[in-house]
């Protein structure tokens, strides 16, 4: 613990002799320009000072010694395209179309619970629960009558094709009222080929699944319409996925995906449903709907889940994460003039996937930038405005739209009065295409 705290106090004395150093150097530079001193000339062998009037204010000059001792590494600026991988979060949710409610359609009491507990898995057809009814008998009678009467019409031969569909009406009528009891139709053959009545009610799972609720205990007395279970079929699940709003254009109904569950090897494939992602208020997120086949029921809900697109992009410029600086007020890199230049310079950004980000406005493919140790370059360029603060103010080139400083534009001769009012600019190319159509640029 000791040895990482040296380190960090001798990290921190160095920046701060570097920062230090880097302030008395522009100070320096101020006093000479306010008494009117001439900066030394440069040394046999090096290479003097290159004119950075024309250059924005933040400009400033690195030696590669000192590049090198703080870490700057140059990149170019490239116009990529491809596919990137976007990550996110899911949460498993049951499939709205695969939940089954079983409700009783009468009154009567609970005889006997034979499993079915909130949180098992249940099959198709298992049996549940048994239930008695008072009005089970005379249905049931009805029933073996009409059965019974088919039978004897066929048997003494007058089973002529009315009396043969009257028969089929009078059992089909039976038969409705004994499933609008509740009886399933595996125990309507059952009482069908034994002709036994039978004083309780079948209950069996309409589907393989897991019991979401259970709201029955032996012996209990429930009215007509009681919910006894609810049963998700969970052979096939949703995945709610986070997705940012600026992400939603890459989220199409269709698409492929991976999902998989955090420190499992298990992946399974999901497709983005056709429905509009909900906007959840609590995250701030938009929820993607993804379908997702779950044999052997490992994807249980609620459980938490990575998910994985693979996103095409087109063709963009784009630059290393690190290689932008953001305020919140703005987005800065630095631009290598060559000679040790580095210009500071406003960027709008697009998409960031990985450590990759795009450039909508503020650079050209081929145009070298810094990707590491930019930061100390910036502390650098602010010292740099600082003086410039001193000594003069900045404006706004009206054509370049870039800061300017009054006083190197006065010095270079880059200025145009037009009705009166003084412009100044950071190039001569930039006063020319003023001079030319002054008023569209006033205007602007």
């Amino acid at each position: 613990m000791k040895r990482v705290l040296y380190t960090l106090l001798i990290l921190a004395l160095l920046v701060g002799a570097y920062l230090a150093g880097s302030w008395r150097s522009q100070q320096k530079t101020v006093r000479d320009k306010a008494s009117g001193e001439k900066p030394p000339t440069a040394a046999v062998g090096e290479k003097p000072d290159a004119d950075t009037s024309s250059l924005p204010p933040g400009t400033v000059r690195i030696s590669p010694e000192k590049q090198q001792m703080i870490g700057v590494r140059i990149g170019e600026v490239e116009k990529t395209s491809g596919s990137h991988t976007l990550r996110t979060l899911g949460r498993v949710a049951v499939d709205e179309n695969r939940i089954y409610r079983v409700i009783i359609p009468t009154e009567g009491w609970v005889r006997e619970i034979l499993g079915g507990t909130t949180g098992s898995v249940v099959q198709k057809d298992q049996l549940l629960a048994y239930y008695y009814s008072r009005d089970l008998f005379a249905p049931q009678q009805a029933y073996f009558y009409a059965i019974n009467a088919q039978e004897r019409f066929k048997k003494e031969g007058m089973d002529t094709p009315q009396q043969t569909s009257s028969s089929n009406v009078q059992i089909r009528s039976a038969e409705d009222n004994l499933l609008a009891l509740g009886m399933g139709e595996i125990q309507l053959k059952e009482i069908a080929r034994t002709r036994q009545a039978t004083r309780e009610i079948a209950i069996r799972a309409p589907a393989t699944g897991l019991v979401l609720q259970r709201n029955i205990f032996p012996g209990q007395r429930f009215d007509r319409g009681t919910e006894w279970y609810r049963i998700a079929d969970l052979s096939r699940v949703w995945v709610l996925a986070d997705a940012f709003e600026n992400e939603a254009e890459y989220f199409k109904p269709g698409t492929r995906a991976r999902v998989s569950l955090p420190y499992q090897k298990k992946v399974f494939a999901a497709t983005i449903l056709d429905i509009p992602p909900q906007f959840d208020i609590a995250s701030r997120t938009l929820k993607v709907r993804l379908e997702v086949d779950n044999p052997g029921f490992l994807l249980r809900p609620d459980m938490l889940v990575d998910v994985e697109f693979l996103v095409t992009l087109p063709p963009a410029i784009t630059v290393p994460a690190d290689a932008v600086l953001d305020s919140g007020l703005k987005k800065t890199v630095f631009v290598d003039q060559g000679n040790g230049l580095f210009e500071p310079r406003e960027v709008e950004t697009g998409w960031r996937f990985g450590n990759r980000v795009e450039i909508v406005k503020g650079l050209k493919p081929g145009e070298r930038i810094a990707i590491a140790g930019n930061f100390l370059i910036d502390s650098e360029s602010r010292l740099e405005l600082a003086a410039a603060g001193m000594v003069g103010t900045t404006v706004k080139d009206p054509v370049c739209r870039a800061d300017v400083s009054l006083n190197k534009a006065e010095k270079a001769g880059r200025k145009s009065v037009h009705k009166g009012k003084t412009y100044y600019f950071t190039s001569n190319e930039c006063k020319e295409r003023f001079d030319k159509n002054p008023e569209h640029y006033v205007k602007e």
